[in-house]
Parts: C-alpha cells; sequence; structure tokens
C-alpha cells in the first residue's frame, strides 16, 4: 500500500516558473506570498496530509458516513483531524483578513488544497463547499450576515453548504420549486427538498450554514425568479456585546444520504425544509438575483472540482508507480535471466509516464489559472484585472472539465496497472477510480462545462479570448522551435497543430453557433477536450523552456531533464489528439445527428 507524499519540488517549480509567483506576490495584499513564505506553507501542509488525512482514506472510505434519526455522524477520526484542520489554520488560509483569514493568494490555496484532495479526497469537500459559501457571502451578503457567519465560516469553525438542486429540477435550475414566505420581520421561512447536498448535515462543526435557492411568492417564472436564502442549521443570535450565540435547531434536517459508487466518507444529503413549520432563512443580497451571486459560488467550486480531477491522477499515479516497482512478474521483452518488476515492460512505462505528464499539464494549467484570478480581483490596474478575469472565465469550463475526465483516465489507468490486483479493493486503486467518478458530473456536467465553453465563452464574443490565448501560445510555440535538439523540434511541430486545431475549431463554433446550433453543440465536449490537450501542451513546453533555462544556469538537479523528457512524451502521445478533435468539432454534427430518435 502506497503513502501520499505531496509533490512539492513540481508545485514550487510550477508556481515559480509558470504561474507567475513572484508577480502575484506583488499584487496588492499578497506581499507576504514570498517563495521562501509559500515553500514553508507548502511543507507544512505536506506534513499534514501524509500525517493526519491521507492514513484514514482508506478506512474512512470502508466505514463511510451513517445516517440516523435525522444525524450524521463522519467515519471514525475525521472529527478528530477536522478539528486539528481548523487549530492549524487551513480553512482560513485564503480568508479575508477583516474576518479572521490569513489573506494569501489563491495561487498558494490551490497547492494547499491539492494535497487535501489527494490525501482524502472525500474528507477535502467539506472545507471545498465552506469556501464557496464565503465567497457567495463576501459578494452579496449584507454587513450584519456577514459580521454574523463569516468570522467562524472562515476558521472553520462552521461549515457552509450550496442547496441548489431539487428531485425534479436536476441542473435545469429554471425548475426550482423551494418557496421562500416573507415574515414581514426581515426573516422568510423556507420550505422545500433538497437533494445530492454535500456534508448537509456531520458532527464535525457546531453549525452548518446553508446557502440555498428558493423563490418567493411573487417571484417571476424561470431562472429571473430565484432568491438566495441563509439558513443556519442553529439560529445566531446577538448576544449582547457585540458577539453571537447559536439558538434553537432551524426546520432544516436531513432526512437520509446517499449510498454511493465513490466518497463513501463524504455525507451527500436529502435535506427537507419547512417540515416543521418553516426554515428561518435572511435574504442574500437582492430578490430574484440568487443566481448570479450562487454562480460565485459555483465557479469556486467548478475550479475547486478541477483540482480534484489533478489531485486523484496524482495519487493515483503514485500508488501505481509504487506498485510497478514492487510487482515482480514476467521477463523483460529483451529477455532477462529472471522475472523483473514490472516497471521494466514497456507498456506499464507507457501508461506510467501518461499519468505523469497528464498531472503535471492539469497541475501547470490549474495553477496559472488561479494565479490569473488573483490578478484579476487585486491588480491595481483595471485593465489588467478585465484581461485575467476574462481568461478566468474561457478557462474555469476547461479546469473542471478536462480536469475531471482526464483525471478519471489516469485513474482507469492507476487499476490497469495493477492488473487483476488493481480489481480488487484490497490494494487501494479502485477507491480512486471510485471517488474520481463523480468529478465528472457534479457542480455541472462536462456537457454543461462544454455548452459554457462554446456559448458563452466562445460564441457570444465573438472567440476574441480564446484568439488573445492562441497568440500566447504562439509565442511559447516560437521560443521551442529557436530552441536546438529534437526535444524542442518535437514540442514546437505538436503545438504548433495543436494551436492549429483550436484556430479551426473555435471559427466553425463562431461561425455555425448562429445558423446551425444543433451540429455545433455536438462537438462542445470534444471542444472542450481539444482545448485542455493543447493548453496542456502549452504549459508543458513552457516547463521544458523554463526547465532548459535551469539546465543552462548550470543546475544539474536532474529535475529538469526530467521534466523535458516528459513535456516531450506529452508532445508525442497526449498533443497528437488535437487534430483528430478538430476533426470531430467540425464534421461530427451531421452523422450524430443522422439517426432517428425511435431507432436508438
Amino acid at each position: 500500500m502506497s503513502t501520499y507524499s505531496a509533490p512539492l519540488k513540481d508545485m514550487m517549480f510550477v508556481m515559480t516558473e509558470l504561474a507567475g509567483l513572484d508577480k502575484v506576490a506583488a499584487l496588492p495584499g499578497c506581499e507576504e506570498a514570498t517563495a521562501d513564505v509559500v515553500e514553508a506553507i507548502l511543507d507544512e501542509s505536506a506534513k499534514f496530509t501524509s500525517g493526519v488525512l491521507a492514513p484514514l482514506n482508506k478506512s474512512a472510505d470502508e466505514e463511510g458516513a451513517r445516517w440516523a434519526n435525522k444525524e450524521v455522524t463522519v467515519p471514525k477520526g475525521f472529527k478528530e483531524a477536522y478539528a486539528q484542520f481548523v487549530d492549524n489554520g487551513w480553512n482560513a488560509l485564503g480568508g479575508d483578513p477583516e474576518f479572521g483569514g490569513q489573506g494569501l493568494p489563491r495561487l498558494v490555496s490551490a497547492a494547499v488544497q491539492e494535497m487535501w484532495k489527494s490525501s482524502n479526497m472525500a474528507f477535502s469537500l467539506c472545507p471545498l463547499l465552506t469556501l464557496g459559501a464565503i465567497d457567495a457571502l463576501e459578494l452579496a451578503g449584507s454587513e450584519e450576515q456577514k459580521a454574523t457567519y463569516l468570522p467562524n465560516m472562515v476558521s472553520g469553525k462552521w461549515t457552509g453548504t450550496m442547496n441548489i438542486t431539487e428531485p425534479q429540477a436536476g441542473s435545469d435550475l429554471a425548475a426550482i420549486r423551494t418557496r421562500a414566505v416573507p415574515q414581514g420581520d426581515g426573516t422568510y421561512r423556507i420550505f422545500g427538498n433538497k437533494i445530492f447536498i454535500t456534508y448537509g448535515e456531520h458532527d464535525m462543526a457546531e453549525n452548518i450554514v446553508h446557502l440555498v435557492l428558493a423563490r418567493t411568492p411573487d417571484a417571476p417564472e424561470g431562472v429571473k425568479g430565484i432568491s438566495l436564502f441563509v439558513v443556519p442549521k442553529f439560529l445566531v443570535n446577538a448576544d449582547g456585546s457585540g458577539g453571537y450565540k447559536l439558538g434553537a435547531r432551524n426546520d432544516t434536517y436531513c432526512v437520509s444520504i446517499e449510498h454511493k459508487l465513490g466518497i463513501h466518507a463524504s455525507p451527500t444529503c436529502v435535506m427537507a425544509l419547512g417540515d416543521n413549520g418553516g426554515a428561518i432563512g435572511t435574504l442574500v443580497g437582492k430578490e430574484n438575483e440568487g443566481l448570479k451571486y450562487m454562480f460565485v459560488m459555483m465557479n469556486a467550486a467548478r475550479f475547486a472540482v478541477g483540482l480534484e480531477g489533478l489531485a486523484i491522477s496524482e495519487r493515483a499515479y503514485q500508488h501505481a508507480v509504487a506498485y510497478a516497482r514492487e510487482r515482480v512478474q514476467g521477463r523483460a521483452i529483451e529477455g532477462s535471466p529472471a522475472a523483473v518488476p514490472i516497471i521494466r515492460h514497456p507498456d506499464i512505462r507507457r501508461m506510467l509516464m501518461l499519468m505523469r505528464a497528464n498531472t503535471e499539464a492539469m497541475r501547470a494549467l490549474d495553477y496559472s489559472v488561479a494565479a490569473a484570478l488573483d490578478a484579476a480581483q487585486r491588480h491595481a490596474d483595471a485593465a489588467e484585472r478585465a484581461r485575467n478575469q476574462a481568461f478566468v472565465d474561457l478557462m474555469i469550463p476547461v479546469v473542471k472539465g478536462w480536469s475531471t475526465e482526464t483525471g478519471n483516465a489516469m485513474s482507469y489507468l492507476g487499476v490497469q496497472v495493477h492488473g487483476g490486483m488493481g480489481f480488487v479493493e484490497e490494494t487501494g486503486a479502485a477507491q480512486y477510480m471510485r471517488d474520481a467518478r463523480i468529478t465528472t458530473i457534479y457542480e455541472g456536467t462536462t456537457g454543461i462545462q462544454a455548452n459554457d465553453l462554446m456559448g458563452r465563452k466562445i460564441a457570444r464574443e465573438g472567440g476574441a479570448t480564446v484568439k488573445a490565448v492562441v497568440g500566447l501560445m504562439r509565442q511559447t510555440q516560437q521560443e521551442a522551435a529557436a530552441r536546438p535538439g529534437p526535444a524542442f523540434a518535437a514540442l514546437a511541430a505538436a503545438l504548433g497543430r495543436g494551436i492549429d486545431a483550436v484556430v479551426q475549431a473555435a471559427d466553425y463554433i463562431v461561425a455555425g453557433f448562429g445558423s446551425d446550433v444543433r451540429a455545433v453543440a455536438v462537438g462542445a465536449v470534444p471542444f472542450l477536450r481539444l482545448m485542455g490537450v493543447v493548453c496542456g501542451g502549452w504549459m508543458m513546453t513552457r516547463a521544458a523552456l523554463a526547465a532548459q533555462g535551469k539546465i543552462d544556469g548550470g543546475d544539474a538537479d536532474p529535475f529538469y531533464p526530467a521534466k523535458i523528457a516528459t513535456a516531450r512524451f506529452y508532445a508525442d502521445h497526449v498533443l497528437v489528439e488535437a487534430p483528430g478533435l478538430a476533426q470531430e468539432v467540425v464534421q461530427g454534427g451531421a452523422s450524430a445527428l443522422a439517426l432517428d430518435e425511435a431507432l436508438f
């Protein structure tokens, strides 16, 4: 059984050489995020995640969360681990200092969150939802709501949830039926049912702050009539001294939990609101604008789920490498006097390299988007904020969709490396595949992410932002082409073909979206994959260039030639998919829609 070891060297390399940690540290409010400080933070996080969270991963999966009498008990060790998590300040890492947070940039938080997710994905889902709820309240909450809830949510003493999905609605938010009835005193009574609520009930925190989408009595139909409400598990009352104390139990209860394929330790709750007179809530922001506010939380959650794809890929890779070194089976294909570890077999090497290269590409892209988000929120220049925000908006569906689809594929390869032993639970490889499966579904399926990318981010703006990104990618391609050696020649050629494929597909989407949207939409997911594959290749080419610069400067660390070799592999084995994906986008619509529905 392998243990989790945070890939600190690659994390710091990506942060400093690709994501621009120095530029992030120059942003207002980020001055403390120097390389030395960040390295120390990552080192401490690695100790906590490998020493506390990772050892609970398998046992918690086997035990699972348990429900009885409307209460949920988390697996053994989770409650104690969460208390340590809060006491050590991990939940507050990126929080606003006004509410007790440490104010560190998103880039640093992303790296730390990767560790949470790699070490114990089910555990990490609790702070994921809390951090998203914090974002929504910071954006739209009243001063009273912020003062009441944010200090304890930032610390992690209280956790948060996102109550969106309903049995009849699924991803169709226009079909939400939960009602919010005004009481005349600034509060509302909430009535309805919500499903798939992650950590909607648990015993790790003293209060759970639910953010709930609901309709007021006179709300318009569809998504234009949705409002957002704060509905705490326990009501919060002023204590007369400027502080707050917990009051009565609110009328919101977990009536069951789902029995799932994976993430067994994370309670996925069915919530009943208002069965006993109405759950008391307060309006967040303006009436009928709840969806706008919730999208802030959803985008934060989508980025975080993208990190899950990266994290599960890293964990599956480490597990597979450890097994491949230990498992002795078969003689070497070129001949050997005795059986050899399976890492000597070429196909095992191919699979491990696929896992390694894709994981490194995801990390580079995900961290770069996190750094862009920091600039979008904090840069002093408005034009720079806008430029970075456009890049973030374009890339969020790619980070979520491509990283999770790739994480699924890499966890599948991890099982394959184990052979028959991967199919049994004892080795642990199967858990990563089971846990990964949800990532392409929750917080918006891959299809939803792809439609968002195609419609809102490409067609609506005529491809303006993707063209700007193409320009950046071509600069990197030219830099690679100017470097001597076969690795950079291969990278430049493969990246060039990938960029051409993105341009071809994006032009097709812009041209055809208004005239034949169904045919164009067939290619939405292939286009998202294309963007991920090519942006990953862009990042791996940048990584190879940075590594070569270190080598040219006299650094003899074997990490750098390994980075170049991994980038070359990505060019030869992953980037080559790009022209085929573009062909699928441009030519695939007619055949996908040709068969009459009755013939399915």
